[in-house]
């Protein structure tokens, strides 16, 4: 059964919630898996390696992830409109990937999440395409035909799926934040399974 790998950093949670509802929507398309990943935090500080495994969640990433993979859903929380520190140093050590072409081909997608409305969703997810475009991905957005673009009073743009976590990280996901992850895992999987050639 073919993976999409749903990789992501999540600090206080909302990422991850997002990720989860991403798979939700990749496993509702016949045939197609969801594969959660994190990427291990980084610290001004290199003496301590971090652990192995992470103590809870989903667990670090493979570079085989990305050679395993039938398509990829990228996730951060902004920093000053821009990913993550964890996820740009995960991406700065894909050189090799990158020569070999590991993700050449494969359909990808991002996502993130904000503490305030225009705390930089936008921004961020267009800065996590342009190195999945230097892999040779094929970006995947969110077009207006889902509904819920055009309803949502919090998160969710056609550069992908978003959520206003709120100044304490404390906000759920409202439902159509839901239904835009969802729908972004299920248009992610379904172009991975058209792509490959299989049908349900």
């Amino acid at each position: 059964m073919p993976d999409i790998l749903v990789l992501y950093y999540s600090r206080g949670g909302s990422v991850a919630a997002l990720a989860r509802q991403i798979a939700r929507g990749i496993e509702s398309v016949p045939g197609m898996q969801a594969r959660l990943r994190t990427v291990p935090p980084v610290a001004p500080t290199t003496q301590q390696a971090q652990a192995p495994v992470p103590e809870d969640g989903a667990p670090y990433v493979d570079k085989a992830d990305l050679a395993e993979c039938a398509g990829l859903a990228l996730g951060s929380p902004t920093r000053f409109g821009n990913m993550a520190a964890p996820v740009k140093h995960f991406l700065d050590s894909t050189g090799a990937e990158w020569a070999s072409g590991t993700l050449v081909g494969k359909p990808a997608a991002v996502f993130t999440s904000t503490a305030a409305m225009h705390g930089g969703q936008e921004s961020t997810l267009l800065s996590m395409q342009l190195p999945l475009l230097h892999h040779g991905c094929l970006i995947l957005g969110l077009p207006f035909t889902e509904s819920a673009l055009s309803s949502t009073r919090s998160g969710g743009t056609p550069y992908g799926a978003s959520h206003v976590a709120g100044p304490q990280d404390d906000q759920r996901l409202s439902d159509e934040e839901k239904q835009l992850a969802q729908a972004l895992g299920r248009r992610l999987a379904d172009t991975a399974r058209r792509l490959a050639g299989t049908t349900a």
